[in-house]
């Protein structure tokens, strides 16, 4: 008996072996020699040179751009988060109503999701172009003589970002995994509503959102991971970390330290606490989603 599930253990893990060899190469081993790095300097030429911790007591003094960074970082993300969430299950509500040709629908609100952030970005920094864009030219059309200059000023800029957000990666995939939840709610507490002349709002905030909480505890999870991590690749080529480092997020500042500055160890101590500020966000989610998560 001991010798049938040695062998189905052993099985098992062989299976598991390609993720586990990934993720020790690619994930667990880049932790580690960035926690390493965190205590040295090193600007890419010869061997790091250890100095204790001279990086941690720099990026907390008034010296560094660490806090305009965090509170960047944590704007973007809320505004982040919110946005793709919130259109994301808006969307995937629109494709449960029994119209015809829901699946075109489907298609072209997950078409987003297949482009890469870098073009999509792109794309956006030329529709918001102050004088070539195409934003501009339909304001201009509508009697706006002088439109914003998106980009380039501190307050657009966040308008522009909170509406590039709902075209990224993260909005298409939460939006399939929302639809499918949504698929899974049982019908008969929606005839309950119908026979205590409930409308629709009522059903959707008494029915349908207790009733895929887990899942929105998910996807908001994912995406809270995806604002502290990937935000690089929507902010760098839209804005580059300006107008007057407004939008520099962690994610940025590290690469800028990183491959502009050569300073290696103070770009692995900013990745190290961004690191630990990730985990705990996301502990502390799981912890106050006992109060509105309902598994049952």
């Amino acid at each position: 008996m001991r010798k049938n599930a040695w062998k189905e253990n052993l099985s098992a893990y062989a299976f598991l072996s390609p993720w586990i060899i990934g993720f020790l190469l690619f994930t667990g081993g880049p932790i580690i020699v960035s926690f390493l790095l965190s205590f040295t300097k090193w600007n890419l030429l010869g061997d790091p040179r250890f100095i204790g911790w001279e990086n941690y007591k720099y990026m907390f003094s008034g010296d560094s751009d660490f806090f305009n960074s965090l509170k960047v970082t944590i704007l973007f993300t809320v505004i982040n988060v919110s946005v793709s969430v919130i259109a994301s299950l808006f969307l995937a509500v629109l494709l449960n109503f029994k119209v015809k040709y829901i699946s075109i629908f489907q298609f072209f609100y997950f078409v987003p999701a297949v482009m890469p952030s870098v073009v999509m970005a792109c794309v956006f920094k030329l529709m918001f172009n102050k004088e070539l864009g195409v934003v501009n030219y339909l304001l201009s059309l509508i009697g706006v003589d002088h439109p914003p200059n998106w980009l380039s000023d501190s307050f657009w800029v966040w308008p522009t970002l909170a509406i590039a957000s709902i075209f990224t990666y993260a909005t298409g995939q939460m939006m399939l995994i929302f639809h499918s939840s949504l698929k899974e709610v049982p019908k008969e507490l929606y005839e309950a509503c119908d026979l205590d002349g409930a409308n629709f709002m009522q059903r959707f905030f008494y029915v349908t959102l207790p009733s895929i909480s887990p899942i929105i505890l998910f996807n908001t999870v994912v995406a809270t991971i995806n604002s502290f991590n990937s935000s690089f690749t929507l902010i760098y080529p839209l804005t580059n970390g300006g107008p007057d480092n407004a939008t520099e997020v962690l994610s940025l500042s590290i690469y800028k330290n990183a491959f502009k500055l050569f300073d290696m160890g103070y770009a692995s101590a900013l990745a190290v606490v961004l690191f630990i500020i990730v985990a705990l966000v996301s502990a502390l989610q799981f912890r106050l989603s006992r109060n509105w998560v309902h598994y049952d």
